[in-house]
């Protein structure tokens, strides 16, 4: 039983210098469907030096629920954060970002599914504005998720709702002392590891993540790359103390050289980063690889990944600048083909694929395999290996909310058609179809007021690329018919063009 006055969610928020970015936060908070006397609101003034504490003051005075707490600066979160938990009364502790902003029934329906389930962690759906967030974590609801079952380590920030008597109970804590990068990782693997339920709620958008347009988030800096791998090997440390050696273990790993090694390495990040910058990184990511990693862990990964830390590992660094300006031509290209209209519902077909400079990529048959082709020679064919990347491919169709953010996987059936070269070679590329019917009515829980376009997401060969369709749907009210406006035609992709110019 929850003691008779204690605050169901407490949301701690650490806060330095985001002056009028803040409002979109503290606005989001105001609409919570979750009643004010509720839930609290702890706001950590990292020592600001505009107007932030000012701002900040005047909103407790108003509100009852928020009260602020003002510090001298530590330079990083974790302090904070670790203060707002000292400080917190709530059942539930949620960590928000000053930048970011919640749903309006985001509290009330994280706070539900915790208390439903008994979960001393819940994961609310996040939608990324220019940061990515997990995509296969939440395709769909997960109430008993754990790392053998689920992809969570795909999500390591700390933008989730945690029992405040299990952040106290295992002394869960952010590192303080310096700027410490990947500072949620350490508490948020632990929590993993022991949370006696641990669900994930992906059928209401909880949480908007937002990189803001002046690049001012604290984490936004090149990072220090000694200091960085130092964090990372704390990281695996917590993995490793946990698990035994093998696939588990590996697939754990996995996420570490993906996320924070290979993917600083390849495409438009390796191109547009300083020289000597990327060589230290290189060099930190060669000592993980061969130090840390078992054979399994690279092995896992799909192709293109493969070929940079097998290149990286061998100190190919010239290599991997000429595969970098190719992958940077990297996007999905896609079409529809159909489209028919029924009352509330809307069937597409839509047809897709993976390019490099306007030319699919390509692969070639070596002994029964699908050999990914890579414009980098000497890299050994079991590396470049496709096979299963190319069964597994798939593509997915997905709506997303134009004014929220809000995404949505839509049931799709689809297959994936072999185009041979034109040239007469033993390659082919992949052409991925798929249909769809959208049922307005029943779209994300009937809640469609609001305009919606469609993406087709490819996934296939350590790829994931989105191509946005030529199609918008525009609902007047909730479970209504959509007008549909084809931006095929000439006058639509005009108005279009027009509009976007308005916006800037």
């Amino acid at each position: 039983m929850v003691e008779v006055g204690v605050p169901k969610v407490s949301v701690v928020v650490p806060a330095y210098n985001c002056g009028p970015h803040i409002e979109k936060l503290t606005a989001s908070l105001l609409r919570q469907s979750l009643p004010a006397d509720e839930f609290e609101v702890i706001f950590i003034d990292d020592g600001s030096t505009d107007d932030t504490g000012e701002r900040l003051d005047r909103l407790a005075a108003a509100h009852p629920h928020i009260q602020v707490l003002h510090t001298e600066n530590s330079g990083w979160p974790s302090r904070p954060r670790n203060l707002g938990i000292e400080r917190a009364r709530g059942e539930y502790v949620f960590f928000a970002d000053d930048d970011d902003w919640f749903a309006d029934q985001a509290l009330e329906r994280l706070h539900d599914c915790a208390k439903t389930y008994d979960a001393d962690l819940v994961i609310g759906k996040m939608a990324g504005h220019g940061r990515s967030v997990p995509r296969e974590l939440f395709r769909k609801n997960r109430f008993d998720a754990t790392l053998q079952n689920a992809p969570l380590i795909d999500s390591l920030t700390c933008h989730k709702l945690f029992r405040r008597s299990f952040l106290n109970e295992h002394g869960l804590r952010f590192p303080e002392g310096g700027k410490r990068r990947l500072e949620d990782h350490s508490v948020v693997v632990r929590a993993y590891f022991l949370s006696r339920r641990t669900c994930v709620l992906s059928d209401y958008t909880c949480y908007h993540h937002a990189q803001r347009g002046d690049a001012r988030n604290v984490t936004s800096a090149l990072l220090e790359p000694s200091s960085y791998f130092e964090s990372v090997r704390d990281a695996l440390d917590i993995v490793d103390a946990n698990t035994e050696p093998g696939p588990l273990r590996d697939r754990l790993h996995r996420r570490w050289l993906r996320n924070e090694m290979i993917n600083r390495l390849r495409g438009k990040r390796l191109l547009e980063a300083p020289e000597d910058w990327l060589e230290q990184v290189a060099l930190e990511t060669q000592k993980v690889i061969q130090d840390r990693f078992a054979p399994g862990v690279a092995a896992g990964l799909p192709p293109l990944q493969r070929a940079v830390a097998y290149l990286t590992e061998r100190g190919r660094f010239a290599d991997l600048r000429r595969l970098a300006r190719w992958e940077a031509g990297i996007a999905g290209h896609g079409r529809v083909d159909a489209l028919q209209l029924d009352d509330r519902a809307v069937t597409v077909s839509v047809a897709a694929e993976i390019r490099s400079a306007d030319e699919p990529i390509g692969f070639r048959a070596d002994d029964g395999r699908d050999v990914l082709v890579l414009p980098v020679d000497e890299i050994a064919p079991e590396v470049l290996d496709s096979t299963t990347q190319v069964r597994k491919a798939r593509l997915d169709v997905v709506a997303r909310r134009r004014e929220t953010g809000d995404e949505i996987f839509l049931p799709v059936t689809f297959q994936i058609e072999r185009v041979g070269a034109p040239d007469g070679t033993d390659s082919v590329h992949l052409v991925h179809r798929a249909t769809t019917t959208i049922d307005f009515g029943a779209l994300n829980g009937g809640r469609t007021r609001g305009s919606w376009f469609l993406k087709a997401r490819i996934t296939n060969a350590g790829w994931t690329e989105d191509a946005r369709l030529p199609l918008l749907f525009i609902c007047r009210a909730d479970g209504a018919p959509p007008r549909i406006r084809d931006e095929r035609k000439i006058w639509n992709r005009l108005r279009s063009a027009v509009g976007r110019r308005i916006r800037r």
